[in-house]
């Protein structure tokens, strides 16, 4: 594969305001709330995206996906607990039922964090300027907030708390609106394991997951040991080819493979690890119909898709200027699968992993009404839901004190700062590297740099022999060894190989993400 190119993204004024058709805008979010009911301070309430979506007029219902499910999934119950939790918001009502401590025994009474101000987002203004915010125990039966210790560090639903779910779902309608009626969000306890719990929705033991030939190690990680076998699809510049997909499923046999037909797809479009690869438009309409062909389920992982960065103008040119407002921001986002899906095919992955922190483990996953359930199902018994203290300060950041459009500055200046980093890297190497053996395209999205080194040039290889030559992953370790005891750690390739080949051609990644400017 060719490492991934820049996308040639126009820059928009802002008279150029992008339009959303039946979607939710900023402005929108108010009014709407003042048409719902009240959200419930109660500990443990029932949480769902249908308490908060607009209208679907027009809207087809999702497909239903009996025939994917596997029986683990189907086996799972409603829990006794959780149901019986939804009647704790009953006025009067005394609960001697469900196994929730008293708030009175947390030893905890306040907590704070300092956070940025709208538009002072760097570290050393936030360290300088920054705001004070958090969260007494009782705030909510204070009238002070809709959340607080009292609720959030207590037991909770598995879709996550009511409160955090309202942003979330709001959010995803702004930045999505996905086309189909019965969409619905759930918390996760962070993708991985979200990604995880689908596995054991989807697949059985034998089956082939489909996925980009250089895949992120930690999916490949998760699907091994569950008997799920990864099938690498080729890739150019832009990332997985729908036409190599296509042309396995269309000449697929179960006796030589040993299989059935493929059902599944992982991938990460925009800004993939280990390539950095960002599929266009146009790519994202080849690749859904290709799944509606086969019929296919795609579960779409997208943790760096507000990572999506500015064009690369070489090292003595101006930067690209930020987007002029929100919705030239949102307008030059490439349009996520979800936003595309009629059929309810897709299950989207979201993490704040990526543009808030990794530690936090709160992520979410879109998808059709039948398939949330399932995984709700799943959560109920294993991970029950995500933190509450994260959700608590991710409660008081997003909804409390930036709102969803400060929300969106603090994504349109994460774009500027990691394009600033990935202009540092690709700086570096246009320095560094001997350009005649190592080659990259210049990453449009994400955190990571993928470079092609021709191994064959190495003095060893060139220097034996065909039949005495050191094969490529010798080669590799010894320049990833090299590296090493020069002081710079890189990532192998052949770490991301979906199939667990050496394959013929030699790549390491690089991240800019954690490096300083001066390294």
């Amino acid at each position: 594969m060719a490492p991934p190119s820049a996308l040639d993204v126009e820059a928009l004024t802002d008279t150029q305001a992008a339009t959303f058709v039946e979607g939710l805008s900023i402005n929108g979010v108010e009014a709407r709330r003042n048409k719902a009911p009240p959200v419930s301070i109660a500990i443990a309430t029932y949480a769902s995206s249908e308490m908060f979506k607009g209208p679907s007029h027009g809207k087809p219902k999702a497909k239903r996906w009996d025939h994917i499910l596997n029986q683990e999934s189907k086996d799972r119950n409603a829990s006794g607990l959780k149901a019986a939790s939804q009647l704790l918001k009953t006025p009067g009502l005394i609960s001697l039922g469900g196994g929730l401590p008293s708030s009175t025994v947390f030893p905890f009474e306040e907590i704070q964090v300092k956070v940025p101000k709208l538009h002072h987002f760097s570290e050393t203004e936030t360290k300088e300027s920054g705001l004070l915010i958090g969260s007494g125990k009782h705030d909510a039966a204070e009238g002070k907030s809709l959340y607080d210790i009292h609720v959030a560090f207590n037991y909770g639903q598995a879709t996550g708390s009511v409160q955090l779910l309202r942003f979330i779902t709001e959010h995803t309608e702004i930045v999505h609106h996905p086309p189909y009626q019965d969409w619905e969000c759930t918390m996760t306890v962070g993708s991985t394991s979200g990604f995880e719990m689908a596995l054991r929705m989807l697949a059985t033991r034998g089956d082939y997951m489909m996925t980009e030939e250089y895949s992120f190690c930690s999916a490949l990680e998760t699907a091994l040991p569950l008997g799920i076998r990864p099938l690498g699809i080729k890739m150019d510049e832009e990332g997985l080819l729908p036409s190599h997909m296509d042309h396995i499923l269309s000449n697929w046999s179960e006796s030589d493979r040993g299989a059935r037909k493929p059902h599944l797809l992982y991938t990460v479009p925009t800004g993939g690890n280990p390539t950095g690869a960002t599929q266009s438009l146009q790519r994202r309409r080849d690749l859904y119909a290709c799944a509606q062909k086969h019929d296919v389920y795609i579960i779409e992982d997208e943790p760096y898709y507000f990572l999506q960065l500015q064009p690369y103008t070489g090292p003595d040119s101006p930067a690209v200027p930020a987007p002029a407002s929100h919705d030239a921001f949102l307008h030059a986002l490439v349009p996520s699968l979800l936003s595309m899906d009629r059929d309810g095919r897709v299950m989207r992955l979201d993490s704040f992993s990526k543009v808030i922190a990794p530690g936090m483990r709160v992520g979410w996953i879109t998808a059709s009404a039948q398939m949330v359930l399932r995984l709700v199902r799943h959560s109920e018994t294993s991970t029950q839901h995500p933190s509450g203290v994260s959700q608590l300060v991710l409660y008081k950041l997003l909804e409390e004190t930036w709102g969803h459009d400060g929300y969106l500055d603090w994504l349109i200046w994460m774009r500027m700062e990691y394009t600033r980093k990935r202009d540092n890297l690709l700086r570096a190497c246009e320095r560094c590297l001997p350009q005649e053996v190592a080659s990259w395209k210049d990453t449009a999205a994400g955190m990571f740099h993928w470079v092609r080194v021709d191994w064959r040039q190495h003095p060893l290889v060139r220097r034996r022999g065909d039949g005495e030559a050191p094969g490529i992953v010798e080669v590799e370790d010894r320049i990833w060894r090299a590296g090493v005891d020069k002081g710079v750690l890189t990532a192998k390739g052949t770490w991301f190989r979906a199939e667990r080949d050496a394959g013929e051609e030699m790549f390491f990644r690089t991240t800019f993400a954690a490096a300083g400017e001066e390294d």
